[in-house]
């Protein structure tokens, strides 16, 4: 069963607190706070740590995934004009990409000239419901792998340039996919709500179609998409 979706956050925080600490900046409406609150929780050490949080979280986005409805897939995702799907996928790529960014940055692996990220990269929309399943815990295994790398890196920098964020050190980037993923689970839970209870959705919406557009960085129109480096970021 999915948590209601007033509590789903409550829920995962038991699991996952850095991560949802850092979140709740963006429900705030501050993202000087996220930047705080990851830079307090991702230091020397972190990695095993925020690895475990991560996994939390994945098993949540599997969850929820695996709960919507069939027709759900092809709905609008709550991100532009993106299916469910393709919200998904995206962040499953996301999540991999950003940890494998801090990894190959914490051995001098990082290319010098790779191009700044491109916000707002969708996941392939043909997906269906096994298959992103399969590919969020092909994600999770990648950012195991990455995790065992950045770990006694947390605090090196990493060159990873994105417009919305900036840069972050490699701890903090892995720890960062992790609020990326619950912007993405906030959207899951909305669309699940509307679809299994229309009631439930604030206006009495009935179906996916209602939910909102949520930007992952406060004011900025864009969500922050699978960095743009080479390696396999792919699952």
């Amino acid at each position: 069963m999915i948590p209601a979706m007033a509590h789903w956050l409550d829920t995962l925080e038991s699991a996952a607190p850095m991560a949802v600490a850092a979140f709740r900046g963006i429900e705030a409406g501050a993202f000087i706070g996220v930047r705080r609150a990851i830079r307090r929780d991702a230091g020397a050490g972190s990695a095993a740590t925020v690895v475990v949080e991560l996994a939390a979280i994945a098993a949540a986005l599997e969850a929820v995934t695996a709960s919507l409805p069939d027709v759900a897939f092809e709905a609008p995702g709550g991100e532009g004009d993106w299916t469910v799907a393709e919200a998904i996928g995206h962040d499953a790529e996301s999540r991999a990409g950003l940890a494998m960014a801090g990894s190959l940055a914490a051995h001098g692996r990082f290319p010098a000239d790779a191009p700044q990220v491109v916000p707002g990269i969708p996941g392939e929309r043909a997906l269906d419901r096994a298959a992103l399943i399969r590919r969020i815990a092909a994600s999770q295994r990648v950012v195991e792998r990455a995790a065992r790398s950045i770990a006694g890196h947390e605090t090196d920098p990493c060159p990873l340039d994105h417009p919305l964020v900036g840069r972050l050190r490699c701890g903090e980037w892995l720890l960062f996919a992790g609020v990326h993923d619950l912007q993405h689970l906030e959207q899951l839970h909305r669309i699940a709500a509307a679809f299994g209870d229309p009631g439930a959705w604030p206006g009495g919406g009935t179906g996916a179609a209602d939910v909102p557009r949520q930007p992952d960085v406060p004011g900025q129109p864009d969500v922050p998409g699978q960095p743009d480096v080479p390696g396999p970021t792919q699952p």
